[in-house]
């Protein structure tokens, strides 16, 4: 893979991945298809971790070092876009692809200098509902109905070969686009401000449905894909909308 296949290749997040056996393992198949950046959200063993290092074969010296976290919200901070690799599709308004068209997706939104990634569930729970929210789209594979058993090395796999095959059209000359996609964190905290906001509005009612309702704002947020410049044109509304109506007043 060259330098620039490289630059826009995805991150790769591994939630709450329970053996170190199966981290190994995923970070094998990543290296075979030059997949070089893994997260790991909270690994059950600790990390790092002896038998992962045995079972990736040598795949960690030719990756990024590994980074932890303790949480999605931090693990997708910086990235732009990212995919949810999930086998259960939840009721709520996601575009859900195959992963060949999935990995067109991400590869033109990498060409346009967003930062992309995919989530993967634990190997017994999967994902939850609020980690497949914070996401742009649901990636599935169309496994046969009677065996739905897939290990995460597998789950990697399937999706690290879908990249590397990927064929969409990029921009030839690499630049970035004037106004980058929002980041999670920038979206993250607008959702806050708004909900803030929402709160002392009275808006949630009842209140213990306010979860739900934010999770229906935040589907439409993501959808609509903001810029950086959207999202402050957007929070300076929510902040002259507390003040009530007419002019600002600066505090």
């Amino acid at each position: 893979m060259d330098k620039t296949q490289q630059q826009i290749a995805p991150v790769l997040i591994l939630s709450h991945p329970q053996m170190g056996e199966n981290i190994g393992s995923a970070a094998r198949v990543m290296a075979n298809f030059g997949l070089r950046e893994l997260r790991l959200i909270a690994p059950r063993d600790g990390w790092p971790n002896e038998k992962a290092t045995t079972l990736a074969a040598g795949a960690f010296a030719k990756m990024a070092p590994v980074r932890i976290f303790d949480d999605t919200i931090s693990a997708l901070a910086d990235l732009q876009m990212v995919y949810a690799v999930t086998a259960r599709i939840r009721d709520m308004q996601k575009p859900v692809l195959a992963p060949s068209a999935a990995m067109n997706v991400l590869r033109r939104a990498s060409a346009d200098g967003s930062k992309t990634g995919l989530l993967f569930g634990a190997e017994a729970s999967g994902l939850s509902n609020t980690q497949v929210a914070s996401c742009d789209g649901v990636i599935t594979y169309p496994i046969h109905p009677e065996f739905r058993s897939l290990n995460l090395a597998q789950a990697v796999a399937v999706a690290a070969y879908a990249w590397r095959t990927s064929t969409s059209d990029v921009n030839k000359d690499g630049r970035a686009r004037l106004d980058p996609l929002a980041s999670k964190q920038e979206m993250q905290a607008m959702q806050n401000h708004l909900r803030a906001e929402l709160e002392m509005a009275g808006f949630f009612f009842p209140p213990e449905k306010a979860d739900l309702m934010m999770q229906n704002l935040q589907n439409m947020f993501i959808r609509a894909a903001p810029t950086v410049q959207e999202i402050r044109t957007f929070r300076g509304v929510i902040k002259a909308l507390s003040h009530g109506r007419g002019p600002m007043v600066k505090k």
